[in-house]
């Protein structure tokens, strides 16, 4: 079974008779069964080496206690302890999550490595002879509940040996402290900080929250491993600060857990995204070299002609930075323009970056889709829609959405949809599904925004329902990236393996900087409104997103944040 297995309930509530259980959630699995995948080094084994630990993933849990919704605004969540843990192997902290979602969570359990040789891993001197994990001197309680229907619940925080780091929190339904064998804590230099994530739980009449975690550091060179635990405080804790309980730390510098070549064809194979443009689109992807071909034209800061691209882009300036000395624009003559502007659906294709995430723990396949134009904006505004005429178009735009992989088993475990200057990560049981474990991709109208589900997503004030539109539907303009696809980057695989296009090390714009005649338009807008709605010109400037009225060209993958950093979330 994927996912979450199914989990029992303690039995330690005489003080309370008339305790009965809240309804919780059903374990999710993917549509589909999980194929074999083809055989490889560590990949989907069940099992990860750090360095000294070797930490497995557990999916099976028995509940302890669980909250009641606050106020009715959402629904509480249960906490839960790991069981079947493999032999040799020690629980470092407790799971939770909202009880209005699938159960699908997991902790990490680790050992210690047979044969591991610390000195290999560690990055500054330690005494040899202390082990990698440790049990807790004691342990602080946190909170505890009152009594309710739902029983009591008791909230500790292991207190580590000098030297060592709690890796997460555990809960009991009795006020009798755990006890010091229940938990292990882990070495302080085997250990990256960690912070708060998502807010599971806040108590009404209590100071209380509970959040879940993930790394400080994340991106395709950390090597922060998410425990998959949560944290609770009864004190103010802001995003940024550093928590009592840590992460783990990959100082196993082979990433021996990521999929070798053969293994990523599969899993593009198996789960590849089938991307729907809208009905109305006219603004369609094409391949990079079916816009090179097409008549796109090099110019260079002084020149006042620009030169043919190589269809292989061999002929772009490579490497440097986003210097401005250089962009690319559409074909000189209006025929051409027009032509290119409407892309080809026919020759689309996604590029493909794959990289460690999660300090190697899981994949991320990052797909680009390219597209040689940017229609404009249509402006919601109460109730009025209006098309703009040029507002929010640009030459060339890079979108993607990221496949995240469970190194463990090979599971898709999230999606991360691009939305113009942000984004949002999907749980794979919120995902649409087509032929099998494919997910489905909305690319909005002319932005071509990433969306989970079809419909209109605004871009602006949502309160005053004043922003851009971003419409997304399916229609028969369709790319399936489990067959269109070219893998363009994969660093870790090392040098050799996959050969970069030329045109990915170009480093400067995609298209020239526009910069709008947003007061014709807004004054347009403005003789549209009835007078009872009419806002000053400043107003109106400032409800909408800023890239609207004029932005630069924009750069190609490289030189985008999330090519060696996480996602923006």
């Amino acid at each position: 079974m994927l996912g979450c297995e199914c989990f029992c309930w303690h039995d330690k509530h005489s003080d309370y008779d008339e305790f009965t259980p809240l309804p919780q959630p059903q374990p999710f699995s993917l549509p589909s069964p999980i194929p074999d995948w083809p055989p490889g080094q560590g990949f989907a084994t069940g099992k990860i080496n750090l360095g000294e630990l070797e930490v497995v993933k557990i999916t099976k849990f028995e509940g302890v206690w669980s909250c009641d919704s606050l106020h009715g605004k959402a629904k509480g969540p249960t906490f839960y302890k790991p069981v079947g843990i493999p032999d040799g192997f020690f629980c470092l902290g407790y799971y939770c999550q909202p009880n209005d979602q699938p159960l699908r969570g997991y902790v990490l359990v680790a050992r210690e490595r047979e044969g591991s040789t610390p000195e290999v891993y560690r990055d500054y001197d330690s005494d040899s002879d202390f082990p990698a994990l440790k049990k807790p001197v004691n342990y602080s309680l946190i909170w505890s509940s009152e009594l309710d229907r739902n029983g009591c619940g008791f909230f500790w925080l292991p207190n580590a040996p000098m030297g060592y780091k709690a890796m997460g929190i555990l809960v009991t339904d009795t006020p009798e402290e755990p006890d010091d064998d229940e938990v292990r804590c882990v070495r302080e230099d085997l250990t990256e900080t960690c912070e708060i994530k998502d807010t599971i739980h806040v108590a009404g009449a209590h100071p209380f929250q509970v959040w879940n975690t993930r790394p400080c550091k994340r991106g395709m060179c950390c090597k922060g491993v998410s425990v998959g635990t949560f944290f609770c405080s009864t004190y103010f804790v802001s995003e940024n600060e550093e928590l009592e309980i840590a992460c783990l730390k990959n100082l196993d510098p082979t990433l021996h857990a990521m999929p070798d070549l053969s293994q990523i064809h599969a899993l593009i194979n198996h789960y590849g995204a089938t991307v729907f443009f809208h009905p109305d689109e006219d603004c369609l992807p094409s391949s990079v070299q079916w816009f090179f071909k097409n008549g796109a034209l090099l110019y260079e800061d002084g020149e006042l002609k620009g030169k043919s691209i190589d269809y292989r882009g061999s002929n772009l300036p490579s490497g440097g930075t986003n210097d401005g000395a250089f962009w690319i624009d559409l074909p000189g003559d209006n025929n051409g323009r027009d032509n290119v502007k409407k892309g080809n659906l026919e020759s689309a294709e996604l590029y493909v970056h794959v990289k460690p995430a999660v300090g190697g723990t899981f994949t991320d396949i990052v797909m680009w889709i390219f597209c040689p134009f940017n229609g404009p904006a249509n402006l919601k505004i109460g109730l009025m829609n209006i098309q703009m005429n040029k507002l929010g178009q640009h030459v060339s735009d890079w979108e993607h959405f990221t496949l995240r992989i469970s190194n463990f088993t090979g599971e898709l475990w999230q999606v991360y949809f691009s939305q113009h200057s942000g984004g949002e990560w999907v749980d794979a049981f919120d995902l649409e599904y087509i032929e099998g474990n494919k997910p489905i991709v909305y690319s909005s109208r002319h932005g071509h925004a990433s969306f989970p589900h079809p419909g209109t997503y605004l871009q602006g004030s949502v309160k005053l329902g004043i922003g851009i539109r971003n419409d997304a539907a399916r229609s028969k303009y369709f790319v399936d990236s489990s067959t269109r696809y070219k893998i363009i980057a994969a660093e870790y695989l090392g040098d050799g393996v996959v050969t970069e296009p030329c045109w990915l090390n170009y480093m400067r714009e995609w298209g020239p900087t526009i910069v709008y005649d947003s007061r014709s338009e807004l004054d347009r807008i403005i003789n549209m409104l009835p007078f009872f709605v009419r806002f000053s010109v400043e107003n109106i400037f400032d409800l909408f997103p800023t890239e609207l009225y004029g932005e630069e060209g924009p750069t190609g993958p490289k030189e985008k944040d999330n090519w060696e950093g996480d996602e923006r979330c």
